[in-house]
């Protein structure tokens, strides 16, 4: 008995397989977010813009100090009955307020040193600047029969050059009024001044915040 062999379909194989690989990508269907979302997105950006603007508005700053002008109105050397140095500077600072509200200080104190060590300071009344303004506070610093006898070479050495370098420390203290609370505030300028003891003039000034 002889059995019959079934056919079964087949498909050969390609003898080169494609060398470039097919591939599928599948992409998912796009949802738009709800209105509502976008705009509570929305707001919620802006409130933070805004109470950052209101912070570095509101936000207290020091008051910007400046000397303005200085005036050498006299100095001279006594040599009798010991080595004094008498001097006279006239001074007029600007006081900024930055802020906006007002700043009201106590005190403007102005000292005026040479190489390092203090000779004299004085204390100018207090007052008021409105909010963004400035005002310009005049003062007058007499130095009389200051002993020198620690500085003595030095100061023989500036007055045969015809110059003396002095030193000035300006310092305001005060308060700004913000709303119903005071914040104390303080500002500070130094600077290096160059006096001519010929024409008893300034010739040069430099000055840096502190």
């Amino acid at each position: 008995m002889t059995s019959k062999a079934s056919s079964v379909p087949y498909t050969s194989l390609p003898s080169q397989p494609d060398s470039y690989p097919q591939n599928v990508i599948v992409l998912s269907y796009y949802h738009r977010p709800p209105n509502h979302i976008l705009r509570r997105c929305l707001l919620f950006t802006t409130a933070i813009l805004l109470l950052s603007a209101s912070v570095y508005l509101l936000y207290p700053s020091d008051p910007a100090i400046q000397l303005s002008r200085i005036k050498l109105n006299h100095i001279r050397v006594n040599s009798s009955p010991e080595l004094t140095l008498d001097a006279s500077f006239s001074l007029t600072i600007k006081v900024e307020n930055r802020d906006f509200f007002s700043l009201y200080y106590d005190s403007l104190v102005v000292s005026v040193g040479y190489r390092g060590r203090e000779l004299g300071f004085v204390n100018s009344k207090g007052g008021k600047i409105r909010a963004r303004r400035s005002s310009y506070v005049d003062a007058r610093l007499d130095l009389n029969g200051l002993e020198v006898i620690k500085d003595v070479f030095y100061l023989i050495q500036d007055l045969a050059r015809g110059v003396i370098l002095f030193d000035t420390n300006t310092q305001v203290e005060g308060d700004l009024g913000l709303l119903l609370f005071k914040i104390p505030i303080n500002g500070r300028v130094s600077c290096q001044v160059l006096v001519n003891t010929n024409n008893q003039t300034v010739e040069h000034q430099d000055c840096y915040p502190q």
